[in-house]
Formats: structure tokens, C-alpha cells, sequence
């Protein structure tokens, strides 16, 4: 495909996006029906759709409408392309501008320079204070890639250099002895024998650091209360801890055995009605506005409205009030988030331990793309 055929496509996506379909389901639909693209161009449209949607706004803004050619018009004069050389109507390239497109367009406001809603936008900065400007810029940016190494197959030096052999590039991080970032071949991860036999799991910094940082030694009870795809069970029982699973959703964990047989480790997979008994540790990484993590689905933020969030902070009530009967006296519970909305966080713990005397705060970490990488947050409630 070329550059004009790459945009004519994103274009197509992006206008059912706006239309309130998912970004992953669009980009899926289209590479089904569009057997023509091979893996470099599947893989360059997708691009340019996310990157397009980390920065909405402003690219709305420089090309003059919120529309799929308006953002694709934008990304070309933020990029400082010609946008005749693109728009040109020949073979697969979207139709030439008209006048008004061609003289339309305009740098952004300050407000739209953010690149969030203006509600949410507001929200951060009262919540983050003097570090938001530096946050929102990052979010408007591709995440990295992380892998954890999986302390039950490998060492991560170990990990690291199977990877390399496969021409997959990862760097470990001081932060996190598990934690491996990738600078090069990462769409190759999924197919490499380091992935497949269960060296590596992709799992971000943030939530790496998060599980590092709870008592789950070998032989310790651990209740995974939202564990959806598994990452954090995983990464704890990796540790030695005694894993039970449970989702409210048992579809999410569908895969969970077969992830737990690949990397050598055992998680007990708690009936659908709910698990039985006390623990050393629930964690509870509950549904959540995901704002810590919209590099990844930069989509989300633009469905995200007061109503939904306002549902969210009474579902994650509701959990860890059941999350807590099942943590034994001296336990811990842990909450978890991977949104950066004080809200979700600070301000849900707080109404937790006031409705719940026999809990008492222990330590809550918030990360950000400016310490971690996602943004999340950790509090460690003891009974």
C-alpha cells in the first residue's frame, strides 16, 4: 500500500470511531476485509490510527475538522507533509482537498493542546497539581512495550538473552527486577519461543511494580478478586504465593490455565459463584476509567463520560466492600487501579476505611508516566 492507500484506510477507520465503535474492533474488521494489506501495512495504519487518537484534538484542530479526513489532514501538518501529495484522488488515495480544507486548519488551543476531553482534562489537573502538564504530554505519546520476566522458567538475564537471540531487544529497569523493556522487535514477541514457553509475559512497569510490592512470599494465600486475563496472578504466583482466581466475568479467564501451564506456575480457578474462604492477600484490581493507561487505548478517553465514571466508583465500592470479608484477620488487602483520577484512588480508600473500621491504611503509591510508565495505583488496607 502506499502512504496515500495507508491514509485513505485510517481515514475509513477513524470515521467508525467516531461513530462510537472500538478502535482494536475497526482495525480487526478492516484487516479481514482487506486481505491486500500485508504485515507492514496492517501494521502502519494501525499506527497512524492510534497515533491519531492520542492526539485528537490538536490534530483536529490543524486540519480543520473532527472528522477522519480532518485528523488525517491534522497529522499530516503536524508531521509538516504536504497534504497534496497525499489527498490526491489517484488509485487508492483519498480524494483531493477542497478549498475550504485547503485553507482551513489552525494550531490549537492551549485546552485542546491536552489532548483530553476538557471535563477530564480538569479533573488531572486538580488531582495532579504541578505535575499534570508533564503527564498529559505523555499520554499523547505510544506507550513501551514491557515484558516481565517469569521468575518460575527464567531469570531475567536468562530471559533477556533467549529473547535476543530471536532479534528481540530488552533493556531491564532499576525500578523493577522483573521488568524488561523492549527497544526493538516487538512485534515479535508473541511469536517467539521466549513467549511461548513461558519466559516472558507482557505486563507493563506500572502493574510489575505494583505486584513487587505486596507480601506474597512463597506459601501465601493470595485471592485474585478481579483477576480478568490473569497478569497479576501470574506474576504472584511466579513468586511462590498460593493463587486463587475469580472474576466476576468468568469468560475473562478463559485463558488462564493455559497461560499458568505455559509458565509453570499453579492458580486455582475459583468457582462462578464467587470464591470460598479467607487469605493472606485479595488484591482487588478493580474496572476502572483506564486513564492511567489511554496511550494504549487512546480511544477510551473520548467514550469516558461523568455518568460512566460516576457507575465505576460505585461498582469498585461494591467490590472491595466484598473483596474485604474474604481477607483474614492480620491480612492485607490491596487495591488497585490503573486510572490516575484521585476519584477512583485516594478518595475511594478513604471512603473504604470510613465504612470500614476494621481496615486500616498501610501505604498507597501512586505511578504516572512520569515515575513508571502506565499510571496506576496501589493501597495496602491491613485487617
Amino acid at each position: 500500500m502506499t502512504p496515500a492507500a495507508r491514509a485513505a484506510a485510517a481515514i475509513q477507520i477513524l470515521d467508525a470511531i467516531l461513530q462510537g465503535e472500538p478502535a482494536e474492533a475497526q482495525l480487526t474488521r478492516w484487516a479481514r476485509t482487506s486481505r491486500f494489506a500485508g504485515s507492514g501495512d496492517r501494521a502502519a495504519v494501525r499506527d497512524l490510527v492510534y497515533d491519531t487518537l492520542r492526539r485528537r484534538r490538536s490534530r483536529a484542530a490543524l486540519g480543520g475538522a473532527d472528522s477522519g479526513r480532518g485528523l488525517i489532514l491534522g497529522a499530516l501538518r503536524e508531521a509538516g507533509t504536504d497534504p497534496a501529495t497525499i489527498f490526491t484522488g489517484e488509485g487508492h488515495a483519498p480524494a483531493p482537498l477542497t478549498p475550504a480544507e485547503a485553507a482551513g486548519g489552525r494550531a490549537p488551543s492551549p485546552a485542546e493542546a491536552t489532548d483530553l476531553p476538557d471535563w477530564i482534562a480538569q479533573a488531572l489537573a486538580a488531582d495532579l497539581g504541578p505535575g499534570f502538564p508533564k503527564v498529559a504530554e505523555a499520554l499523547r505519546d505510544r506507550a513501551p512495550v514491557w515484558l516481565r520476566a517469569n521468575l518460575a522458567r527464567a531469570t531475567p538475564e536468562a530471559a533477556r538473552a533467549a529473547l535476543a537471540a530471536e532479534g528481540i531487544e530488552a533493556e531491564p529497569d532499576p525500578r523493577c527486577a522483573t521488568a524488561l523493556r523492549v527497544t526493538a522487535g516487538g512485534r515479535r514477541i508473541q511469536s517467539s519461543a521466549a513467549y511461548r514457553d513461558g519466559l516472558v509475559e507482557l505486563q507493563d512497569l506500572s502493574p510489575q511494580m505494583a505486584c513487587a510490592a505486596l507480601d506474597a512470599g512463597p506459601g501465601t494465600t493470595v485471592l485474585d478478586f478481579c483477576a480478568g486475563g490473569g497478569g497479576k496472578s501470574l506474576a504472584l504466583a511466579a513468586r511462590g504465593a498460593r493463587v486463587t482466581a475469580w472474576d466476576a466475568a468468568p469468560a475473562r479467564m478463559r485463558d488462564l490455565p493455559a497461560r499458568a501451564a505455559r509458565a509453570g506456575v499453579r492458580i486455582t480457578v475459583a468457582e462462578p459463584a464467587g470464591p470460598a474462604g479467607l487469605f493472606d492477600l485479595v488484591v482487588t484490581d478493580v474496572p476502572c476509567s483506564g486513564s492511567g493507561t489511554w496511550r494504549r487505548t487512546p480511544d477510551a478517553k473520548w467514550r469516558l463520560s461523568p455518568g460512566d465514571l460516576a457507575q465505576l466508583t460505585r461498582t469498585q465500592a461494591g467490590i472491595l466492600a466484598r473483596a474485604a470479608t474474604h481477607v483474614r484477620p492480620g491480612g492485607t488487602l490491596a487495591y488497585m487501579t490503573c486510572s490516575l483520577l484521585a476519584r477512583e484512588n485516594e478518595e475511594q480508600v478513604a471512603r473504604f476505611v470510613a465504612q470500614h473500621p476494621g481496615f486500616r491504611p498501610q501505604e498507597a503509591v501512586t505511578w504516572t508516566p512520569m515515575t513508571a510508565s502506565d499510571g496506576f495505583f496501589l493501597a495496602k488496607l491491613a485487617r
